[in-house]
């Protein structure tokens, strides 16, 4: 017999169409995890930052909705932004920004490669006048999937993937010119239709195939070419031919035509490869229904996104905890498996005696992503290290991205984080990088020789110039990878290296203007430039993508260097103040300095680390309430839910989320240090790679309560704003208590603060 409390449940969850019952159910981290985050861009204007030049949309995340799996380079995807405006967005061309309202297609394993399903008319492309309006309501995307609905033509289409194929399914409607169109885009490509199930084509030097599993009932093909013409007027050349089975040109593609009954089903899978035999082969050796390739994609996220554990928080907070993981674990890409033959055009037929990944972002995801993979996929970890030494043994040097050459921070924080490897065999090329000006280092001999980085005067248009040395970036980035080489060479027993790149690792402080209080350019003469505006952005003029105040911070592994030159905790704080509470109001545009609490950028790199900077200047309760406000409002807080602050760069904004979120960061990567935040649930599990558990519980939490009031770990006192690696290396329990108001004396003791070079 029911109880009447039973009762009452029972008549409420049929009333409710069994959303009481649902309400109750815990989902899954995969459930949560949502690939649309990061691809709207924040709608507050005090928050956007700077105001993108006419005609041009703010910054998203550029976060990939489509389905993907784990470190795969096989990323299907909606196309709603015409990917021939490359001139949009400063260059950055990405298929999709979720306030566009208009489908253009989809993509494929094979870049530039578009499908799109239609009922009725259309033109050749690039006109896509078949573009088609889709029902926002209707699109879902998770790991592993995405579908949309077209309200015109009444067609679904659903896509997803295994590591070298994608699966296509589209539901039309009953209709006698039910069409697929595949073009191949701009450039010298070529298209044939084989038989009634079967198109194959190349552009470049990919190839693809695509099996479709229905026959067509009609086909054609098509390529279009653009003449230029006295005047400056374009005669477009279409040229569609019914019946034909081959073509080559300018966007050639095909037209494949089906006679439909309401609500049939036709599957599209296509493969790419460096010919028509590998492409086929791949097609061969996978088996499944798109429902079963679906359930896989599944399990394998579920498995990836499962490493974290998550409770408490808002369902809102737990969808981009694990949107962010997500996108954290999508790079790099594995594009080699051991035992299968290397890719590329130079591999020779080398057989990969281990996985080979794609290269590192390293300005961007060596700050944090990559420190994420140590912790929870340290096999992953070990390939990468061992994908860039041996892409230095065949180049003759260690890979660089943008300005600096953070490889040494890299492999310092691995070690330092007790991840084996050849790490004597990595300093022989970290060293070179380092000391030879013919290497990947810009203006390295300059460097060498005067311990700083000259900019040349240019006035500072609206949008910036992206020329210029980027001097006080490159002497600020080189000091930091300095320093990791100091100590390299120290565990390597290699005293007179560790005394050159420690003093060298000083040279921050050459590019330090006292009578400012900023780090400023310096002409070639060893002037300062002049006029100078810290509040102004720049991209590569004095420093890369921010203003004077953003860079002024990025000296990570010297924080108490930058309080001892301004004088003192106080003064160093001050500037803190100054920094995160002035309104930004620039004169000139930046695109990607986007994500603005006061002057801090959360949008880009430079400045990302500096809300924990309060921890190394007794004030940990400041750095406690900046990563709340950070949390809260720069991520998701549009009318969509799913903007970024700015772009993801391969997963490392995302990765900000993730360890912020957590409660920690890594503000040196370099370091095995971690820098203490305000953990956002009330418990989180990690479970390490090395099978142990490092769990953080967060008593009494609460928007509200967000200050650390005491903390143990393992059952002992905690007193620091901070922990090493070594701390957790073995699993271990963080318990903190916390309050509405801070604890003034909780981590502010000045031998509680994070380790720095200087003393």
């Amino acid at each position: 017999m029911l109880h009447n409390f039973s009762l009452k449940f029972l008549a409420a969850t049929i009333l409710l169409g069994g959303s009481a019952m649902n309400s109750f159910a815990e989902k899954t981290p995969v459930e949560y995890a949502n690939p649309l985050v990061g691809t709207a861009s924040l709608d507050d204007p005090k928050l956007l930052g700077n105001a993108p030049p006419p005609g041009e949309e703010a910054y998203t995340g550029f976060t990939y909705p489509g389905p993907a799996l784990p470190h795969r380079d096989i990323i299907l995807g909606p196309i709603n932004k015409d990917l021939t405006e490359a001139a949009d967005n400063h260059g950055i061309i990405f298929p999709y920004i979720h306030s566009r309202a208009t489908m253009l297609g989809f993509s494929s394993p094979m870049r530039g490669l578009t499908i799109m399903p239609i009922v009725g008319a259309w033109t050749v492309p690039p006109d896509r006048t078949y573009a088609s309006p889709y029902d926002k309501a209707s699109e879902k995307s998770s790991p592993g999937y995405y579908s949309v609905f077209f309200p015109d033509s009444s067609v679904r289409t659903e896509l997803t993937t295994t590591e070298q194929i994608g699966f296509y399914r589209f539901t039309f409607p009953k209709s006698e010119r039910s069409t697929v169109l595949i073009d191949l885009g701009a450039g010298d490509s070529s298209i044939e239709i084989v038989n009634d199930h079967i198109v194959r084509g190349r552009n470049g030097d990919r190839s693809f195939v695509a099996e479709f599993s229905e026959p067509f009932t009609n086909s054609g093909t098509f390529h279009q070419n653009h003449a230029q013409l006295d005047g400056g007027r374009v005669r477009r050349n279409d040229f569609v031919q019914p019946d034909a089975h081959e073509i080559t040109g300018s966007y050639a593609g095909t037209y494949l035509g089906f006679s439909t009954s309401a609500a049939e089903q036709i599957v599209v899978r296509i493969a790419s490869g460096r010919s028509f035999d590998s492409a086929q082969r791949q097609l061969d050796a996978e088996s499944g229904t798109f429902d079963e390739v679906h359930q896989r994609a599944v399990n394998l996220w579920s498995e990836k996104l499962n490493l974290i554990e998550v409770k408490g928080g808002t369902e809102h907070q737990r969808e981009l905890f694990y949107s962010t993981l997500y996108n954290s674990l999508m790079q790099p890409h594995l594009i080699t498996k051991k035992g299968t033959p290397l890719r590329g055009r130079d591999a020779n037929g080398q057989v990969m005696d281990y996985d080979r990944y794609s290269p590192i972002a390293f300005w961007d995801t060596g700050r944090n992503q990559i420190m994420l993979l140590a912790l929870l996929e340290p096999d992953v970890a070990t390939n990468i290290l061992r994908t860039h030494l041996e892409m230095a043994r065949e180049s003759g040097w260690m890979h660089t991205s943008f300005y600096g050459d953070h490889a040494a921070l890299t492999y310092l924080g691995y070690w330092e984080r007790g991840i084996p490897f050849d790490y004597a065999s990595v300093y022989e090329f970290l060293r070179k990088n380092a000391m030879d000006p013919a290497g990947p280092r810009g203006d390295l001999a300059e460097y060498l020789q005067k311990g700083w980085i000259h900019d040349d005067f240019m006035e500072h248009p609206s949008p910036p110039e992206a020329g210029g040395h980027a001097g006080v970036d490159k002497t600020l980035e080189y000091s930091w990878d300095d320093h990791a080489l100091a100590l390299f060479a120290k565990k390597l027993g290699k005293d007179d290296d560790y005394k050159m790149f420690l003093a060298r690792a000083y040279n921050y402080t050459n590019v330090f203007d006292a009578s400012t209080g900023f780090m400023r350019g310096r002409n070639p003469d060893g002037s300062w430039i002049s006029p100078y505006d810290p509040f102004e952005p720049y991209y590569n003029y004095m420093t890369k993508e921010a203003s004077g105040w953003q860079n002024f911070w990025l000296v990570p592994h010297d924080v108490q260097g930058l309080i001892n030159l301004l004088g003192g905790r106080e003064n160093f704080l001050t500037k803190l103040n100054t920094f995160f509470n002035t309104p930004y109001h620039p004169k000139g545009i930046a695109r990607d300095v986007t994500g603005m609490l006061g002057l801090y950028c959360q949008g880009n790199q430079p400045d990302q680390q500096t809300a924990y900077y309060y921890d190394y200047a007794g004030q940990p309760w400041k750095t406690q309430t900046l990563i709340r406000q950070i949390l809260n409002l720069m991520y998701g807080s549009d009318k969509a839910g799913l903007a970024y602050p700015g772009m993801d760069d391969q997963g490392s904004t995302s990765s900000w989320y993730v360890f912020s979120a957590m409660g920690f960061y890594t503000v040196d990567p370099s370091s095995p240090d971690y820098i203490i935040g305000s953990p956002l649930f009330d418990k989180v599990t990690l479970h390490l790679g090395n099978g142990k558990d490092l769990i953080i519980e967060a008593k009494n939490n609460s928007d509200k309560n967000c200050y650390i009031q005491s903390a143990t770990l393992n059952g002992q006192p905690w007193n620091k704003p901070w922990f090493s690696h070594d701390d957790i290396a073995n699993g271990g329990k963080f318990i903190f208590k916390m309050g509405s108001e801070p604890n003034l004396n909780w981590g502010s003791a000045p031998d509680a603060a994070p380790p720095s070079m200087s003393k």
